[in-house]
């Protein structure tokens, strides 16, 4: 394959041209809402999640173009859940990616409606008739358990909460590993395993993509809390040393930061060796997974 940087910039590209098709024009009824809306999914963001969906339905030797709704489905979902993040009942974060926060723009009753409304048109997207004339009902049925699941309070919600309920308190280390489990890798797992699904792969591939995707989640929040403690806070676009200020539970406050990014260096390890049957068909997701563990962004 051409070089990463090439690969992630194509496939961004598909992506955002996909999501401004997805989402309400900017004109649509009520005003404000959809500028909202719009205002957070094209801040920037690099658009992983919905990458992996794509990669990993090409590594089971399927055909992304029709996998792509879906994935702007998991976009939105991604976009409301840093919304909310940066609420001031939250995590209180003015900046993202360099640009003022939905709340700061748009004011936080806005901001909580325009989540809301990305979570629910994620599913308005799922259940589509364009993806029910490529995938059958029974597999649409597979995919949209997956994400909500992913995204709900035995997922990411879930993860939230207990990360919520921990600020403060001292935690031990299955505490942290059930926040970052949940919180983060939940969706980039579905992210791989939906896109197996919808890529035709069979059992075991599948199975093999929810472990990557699983564990390489997993080592992207152990990444993200390293840098909140020594990443640029111009190139990262946003403060760091939050995760101190707010006394939260991570890793580099339980172990240490040398032990955290040993755990995120063997995890992603674990995650490319579950990749091994899948050959060069899935040498994005390889590329991928060290590119998270090492960015610094």
């Amino acid at each position: 394959m051409e070089t990463l940087e090439a690969y992630l910039h194509q496939q961004q590209q598909r992506v955002e041209k996909a999501l401004d098709q997805w989402l309400p024009a900017l004109d649509t009824y009520p005003p404000g809402l959809m500028d909202a809306m719009r205002y957070s999914v094209f801040a920037g963001g690099k658009r992983l999640r919905p990458i992996m969906m794509l990669a990993a339905a090409e590594s089971g030797g399927g055909d992304s173009e029709p996998v792509l709704p879906a994935a702007c489905a998991l976009e939105c979902i991604h976009t409301y859940s840093m919304i909310h993040d940066d609420l001031p009942a939250m995590d209180n974060d003015d900046y993202r990616r360099g640009k003022p926060t939905n709340h700061v723009v748009y004011g936080e009753a806005m901001a909580i409606l325009a989540g809301d409304a990305l979570l629910t048109h994620a599913f308005e997207i799922l259940s589509s008739l364009e993806l029910a004339e490529q995938f059958s009902a029974e597999l649409l049925l597979q995919v949209n358990r997956c994400l909500s699941n992913a995204a709900g309070s035995t997922g990411m919600i879930g993860g939230q909460v207990v990360d919520t309920i921990s600020e403060g308190q001292k935690v031990d280390l299955p505490v942290v590993e059930y926040i970052h489990r949940h919180k983060t890798a939940a969706l980039i797992e579905a992210s791989t395993t939906a896109g197996g699904l919808l890529g035709g792969g069979s059992l075991e591939e599948v199975e093999a993509l929810r472990t990557f995707g699983h564990q390489v989640g997993w080592a992207f929040q152990i990444t993200d809390d390293i840098l909140d403690v020594e990443g640029n806070a111009e190139i990262l676009g946003k403060a760091v040393g939050r995760d101190a200020e707010l006394d939260k539970a991570t890793y580099p406050a339980v172990i240490g930061v040398e032990a955290s990014r040993q755990r995120a260096q063997e995890l992603m390890e674990q995650g490319l060796e579950a990749l091994r049957p899948f050959g060069d068909r899935a040498e994005p997701l390889r590329q991928i997974a060290v590119y998270i563990v090492s960015r610094d962004v």
